[in-house]
């Protein structure tokens, strides 16, 4: 079926989508706040990185409805609050997030925009959802390294890289202190997570 873009689903659930990813980039800046006061300059880099990511997203979703420039879309949504006072919390609640629109949300909304005729829309839709898996991955493992106790270490030898002037180390243990910058332990990151990748399982 085809139908008119100016009174489709697609433009609402573009409309939602841009909702959703300006208000995830809110969300992951203040929880970048929270990590920065933890002294987990890690975490803040991480969610930083993804803050902007999702900033993207939104940009990508509401130049699609330009050409209802000067028009009101009215939409219905659910969001989630996350106010939590630990950075692991909102580790896990991003990942949740992240999931939940890749696993219900853009997958459905580009199923409707290939039903209703708009196939470039539906790839979108499809494209940004695995862009959000590996968000959620991304956050999950950090979150486990977190909640595990091995943020800085490690259960063998690895690389270290601080993440302000990019010294890198070898041990068991980030450092207390980079050696060069003298920035503290909450900047170092693994080697093969930097940045921001995630090891393959």
């Amino acid at each position: 079926m085809s139908v008119s873009f100016d009174k489709s689903q697609t433009r609402e659930n573009l409309m939602r989508a841009f909702a959703g990813e300006s208000q995830a980039r809110n969300r992951y800046t203040f929880a970048a706040g929270l990590a920065e006061k933890n002294d987990l300059q890690v975490l803040q880099g991480v969610f930083l990185f993804t803050a902007g990511q999702e900033e993207q997203h939104a940009k990508v979703y509401y130049d699609l409805l330009e050409q209802l420039s000067g028009q009101t879309v009215k939409v219905d949504g659910t969001y989630p609050v996350d106010l939590f006072p630990d950075v692991l919390s909102h580790l896990r609640a991003a990942r949740r997030n992240e999931y939940q629109e890749f696993e219900h949300d853009y997958t459905g909304f580009a199923k409707v925009a290939k039903e209703e005729g708009f196939p470039e829309i539906s790839h979108i839709f499809s494209s940004i959802a695995r862009v959000e898996k590996s968000h959620g991955d991304r956050f999950g493992a950090f979150a486990d390294l977190l909640e595990q106790g091995k943020l800085f270490v490690s259960d063998v030898e690895c690389r270290w890289m601080c993440l302000n002037c990019g010294h890198v180390v070898e041990g068991t243990m980030a450092p207390a202190a980079c050696p060069v910058c003298k920035h503290p332990q909450g900047y170092f990151i693994r080697w093969e997570m930097a940045p921001w990748g995630v090891p393959l399982k």
